[in-house]
């Protein structure tokens, strides 16, 4: 299905949570010399106007981004980092849009060395097309099925790598396939670093997702849900979670820190809430 575009979502609470994570994880990885591969399975346009028809329709990010960025006086030093990297990413890629937010494959690009190596599938042409005008001179860049066309990048020469999968879930066998897809990833590269993100729903899918998630490893996983405000009727996402597997050993000690901040600045009126659950050796 090809009917979603991210434009109308972008900067909203799920891309704070989700970028906010895949800050976190790819600064871990710069800790150390060896170079890693970074994989975004469902990578967008790349770079967002927030004033085009697609982000003003909504208006998504004045609940998300916009809130973050009139707190960062306030905020502790995982959000800072967040912030600064959505900064620098919007100066290096959006020079010519007064107000823009960047997507995962455009933070990624901010981040990475010389000597690491990305890749990012796209299925919607439009979109491919610009996230190749973007990002072509940085990135490996595929218009494919991200979840079909992993198998074939693990596992990865330096043994290090980190993958970001965010399908829309508008077909609801992704919820299968993402498992399915994450079952034979595991097998080719069991050490690899893999992020799951997936919207919360009144009725319930998400459930069945992170089940399958947590028995693909049970012992190394974490999972981290922000919710904006409570359920409302049976449709309607009211906030997003990410689910880890192989997280960083020092991701939960962030995340204990950053997400009562974030259901502070985003919750409405109180309602929403936030959950960390997690499991390391």
């Amino acid at each position: 299905m090809l009917s979603y575009r991210h434009g109308f979502h972008a900067g909203n609470h799920a891309d704070v949570l989700k970028h906010l994570i895949e800050v976190l994880i790819l600064d871990h990885f710069l800790r150390k010399e060896t170079p890693f591969l970074y994989v975004d399975t469902h990578a967008g346009a790349g770079m967002y106007d927030l004033d085009d028809r697609f982000a003003s329709r909504n208006a998504e990010y004045r609940s998300g981004i916009s809130k973050i960025q009139h707190a960062r006086r306030e905020l502790p030093a995982e959000l800072r980092l967040y912030l600064e990297t959505i900064d620098q990413c919007c100066d290096q890629f959006g020079k010519d849009i007064p107000h823009c937010y960047p997507g995962s494959p455009l933070v990624a690009l901010q981040m990475l060395r010389d000597k690491d190596k990305a890749h990012f599938f796209e299925l919607h042409p439009a979109d491919c097309d610009l996230l190749q005008k973007q990002a072509y001179r940085h990135a490996k860049i595929t218009l494919a099925d991200g979840l079909a066309g992993l198998k074939a990048l693990l596992p990865p020469a330096s043994r290090r790598a980190f993958v970001l999968i965010d399908p829309p879930y508008e077909d609801k066998r992704d919820y299968r396939t993402v498992v399915d897809t994450l079952h034979g990833a595991l097998k080719r590269f069991a050490t690899g670093v893999y992020a799951v993100w997936y919207p919360l729903l009144p009725k319930g899918e998400h459930r069945d997702l992170v089940e399958g998630l947590r028995q693909l490893s049970p012992e190394y996983y974490l999972k981290a849900e922000l919710a904006t405000h409570d359920e409302r009727g049976d449709y309607g996402m009211y906030g997003s979670g990410m689910f880890v597997i192989n997280p960083p050993w020092k991701l939960a000690q962030q995340l204990e820190t950053a997400l009562p901040v974030l259901d502070k600045l985003l919750s409405e009126e109180g309602q929403g809430g936030q959950t960390l659950e997690f499991r390391q050796p």
